[in-house]
């Protein structure tokens, strides 16, 4: 049986696709949303007290190093294949560089069901890969859109602010920091009520995920067959890097299903409101039908678990 929490994204994406009234109210999902984000993080700093050393250094900047990495590789196959323009190629780049603290969420109560271990630096890895990603997809966009007849660019400065300012990554930051500063002991008064509902504030993320999901597929736009073959294919490529980096990293086997399944998302928070701000040429929409509409369902339904299958199998 999948988790519990999985069926909630199930019974979403079944509500939208009958075209149910089922609605999540538009301030209910913000605040939802929020707390996803500094629950986790809060989660993350508060195992990293009192364990952060020195040698986590190689491990983050491997981690950098695949979120600038996969839009680099993303980004000729969509061009050349998929024949998107080049500003829809960056953007979409961008977003499979990028994660989804959705997915990560799913992963991470999915380790905990299976009472696998999970490194306490888990949670940076989300910062670690969201940033070079925008970053790379917007000089991958520089670099190869003509100038003439566009729309000036803003500056990389400007981008900075963007990424680093974005709510989810202050939050999840935040979280870290303070987390990480309190311990679990010290900061239980605030901490205990956040982490001990962790999964519930999830299910009815994940409710609202389906529901959104679905509102993507409506009507299925088969004439961009290629992007949904390219949307329901890729992760599983990319999670199969995340798992073999991860045994070479000598990661727990819990950290390892998370990596895997955080190169196989794609964001659908922070990186739309980063792209739409720098490439006004992307079409968002089409960014959001893969990675919301078609990767993310995937990765929560099939993916996780096909990405522990495999670390079991490797390490067999």
């Amino acid at each position: 049986m999948p988790d519990i929490v999985v069926m909630f994204f199930v019974l979403g994406l079944l509500a939208g696709l009958l075209r149910s009234d089922l609605a999540i109210p538009k301030a209910t999902y913000e605040t939802l949303s929020l707390l996803l984000m500094l629950t986790i993080g809060l989660k993350g700093g508060m195992v990293l007290h009192g364990n952060l050393e020195w040698r986590l250094l190689p491990e983050m900047a491997t981690v950098a190093a695949l979120g600038a990495l996969i839009p680099l590789t993303l980004y000729p196959f969509l061009k050349h294949v998929i024949g998107l323009s080049v500003a829809n190629s960056a953007s979409i780049a961008a977003h499979y560089g990028s994660v989804s603290a959705g997915t990560f969420a799913v992963a991470l109560a999915f380790a905990e069901s299976q009472n696998l271990t999970v490194g306490p630096e888990v949670t940076l890895y989300l910062v670690m890969l969201e940033l070079p990603a925008i970053i790379v997809g917007l000089l991958l966009f520089r670099r190869f859109e003509t100038q003439e007849g566009t729309q000036k660019q803003p500056s990389l400065k400007a981008l900075w602010h963007e990424t680093l300012t974005n709510k989810s990554v202050i939050l999840l930051v935040g979280g870290v920091v303070i987390g990480m500063m309190y311990g679990t002991q010290q900061g239980s008064q605030v901490t205990s009520l956040l982490t001990s509902s962790f999964k519930v504030v999830l299910a009815l993320f994940l409710l609202e995920m389906g529901i959104t999901a679905a509102r993507t597929l409506r009507p299925m736009p088969w004439h961009q067959w290629r992007l949904v073959l390219f949307a329901l294919t890729v992760p599983s490529i990319l999670g199969s890097i995340g798992v073999f980096v991860g045994m070479m990293l000598g990661l727990e086997q819990g950290s390892i299903v998370v990596l895997a399944a955080l190169l196989a998302s794609a964001s659908y928070i922070a990186a739309p409101a980063a792209i739409k701000a720098a490439i006004p040429q992307a079409d968002i929409g089409l960014a959001m039908l893969s990675s919301l509409g078609l990767t993310f369902p995937f990765n929560v339904i099939i993916g996780i678990g096909l990405y522990h299958q495999m670390t079991l199998l490797f390490a067999s």
